[in-house]
């Protein structure tokens, strides 16, 4: 699984963070998503779909690798 991010997207909402914060932060500038790993392991899966799931605007996505 890869995250991929759309900052362009991003309203920066925090609920990413809130969700999955050992994958998620925001930067201080602006508040736009900051992925911290972008391949996370197979235990992380389910606080990454939850991110995904959580964005209010769809600036989160998933891929296989």
């Amino acid at each position: 699984m890869r995250v991929i991010t759309e900052e362009d997207k991003c309203c920066g909402s925090g609920l990413c963070v809130i969700a999955a914060p050992e994958l998620f932060d925001q930067r201080d500038s602006d508040g736009v998503v900051v992925v911290l790993d972008e391949t996370p392991g197979a235990d992380r899966h389910d606080a990454v779909r939850k991110a995904v799931a959580a964005c209010p605007a769809a600036a989160i996505r998933l891929a296989r690798q």
